[in-house]
């Protein structure tokens, strides 16, 4: 079975303002992308043996809202294939109550945050409700990490080494840095590799090809592919795209000196078991 960590849900253009939409054309350079979500789309460029984590996302900042009510429903409609993943703007009034609501109410089982998107640092003791409610529940944070096409969003928020912070003083938290980081792969390498719970995915990452390569080089010589998970980001990509475009990195320096990738370690991580995992078994 494959465990894609990183999904999205959301109804466009309606969940986002005018701002996000058109700011959104320099996702994928030189690529149109659709951000229309529709399930069958989805199982259509996928295996059939596929589970998926999905979420929404809340930044008021950078013009996104997605009602966690949506995601649920959306959830709901396929239960077998989904597991649905609320999500907070700390910056926001009754945040936490939508915390509570998202879990104990609508039945999602973690949370996304945007803390880059939103304008919040992950570490801020602002944020100590959050973190002691997800680590008392055993909920697993998926926080974006890295880059993004946003101007406003501020990227002094989205460095991985501020959830070495967290991590810290939270051992016991599952957490996924996505998108392993990029461009600051080197500094969410460090952190997983520190921090027992702490792993990253690889969603979006492949259509950069040797910046991929070159990330996955510093995983490999970190020893730390037990710490990294499979994802898409669908829309922006799919199952089958981002599975092909990992397994194709080694043909970069095909007759060069330059070392490969472990494929062996690379299948490994396409089909791992990330639900037990996060505590989603």
């Amino acid at each position: 079975m494959i465990i894609d960590v990183h999904s999205h849900v959301w109804s466009y253009p309606q969940h986002f303002t005018d701002d996000f939409r058109n700011q959104a054309s320099r996702a994928r350079s030189g690529v149109e992308v659709d951000l229309t979500v529709r399930f069958e789309d989805y199982r259509a460029t996928a295996p059939d043996d596929v589970r998926t984590i999905v979420f929404g996302g809340k930044a008021k900042l950078s013009g996104m809202w997605v009602d966690d009510h949506s995601v649920a429903e959306y959830v709901q409609q396929h239960p077998e294939q989904l597991i649905g993943f609320l999500s907070v703007d700390p910056t926001q009034p009754h945040w936490y109550d939508e915390l509570q609501h998202g879990h104990q109410t609508l039945g999602l089982r973690g949370v996304k945050l945007l803390s880059m998107y939103a304008g919040f640092r992950p570490d801020s003791e602002l944020l100590d409700p959050l973190w002691q409610y997800t680590s008392q529940h055993g909920l697993p944070v998926l926080l974006h990490t890295g880059t993004t096409f946003i101007s406003q969003a501020p990227l002094d928020c989205t460095l991985p080494r501020y959830l070495d912070r967290v991590a810290a003083r939270y051992p016991q938290q599952r957490m996924i840095l996505a998108h392993l980081g990029h461009p600051y792969e080197g500094e969410c390498v460090a952190v997983i590799r520190k921090h027992q719970h702490v792993y990253a995915d690889v969603s979006a990452l492949h259509y950069r090809p040797f910046q991929l390569y070159q990330s996955l080089m510093l995983v490999q010589e970190y020893g730390v592919w037990d710490k990294v998970l499979f994802g898409t980001d669908y829309p922006f990509t799919t199952v089958n795209d981002s599975i092909a475009g990992i397994r194709n990195l080694n043909s970069l320096v095909q007759g060069t000196s330059l070392p490969r990738l472990d494929e062996q370690k690379i299948e490994q991580m396409i089909y791992r078991d990330s639900l037990p995992l996060l505590n989603l078994s």
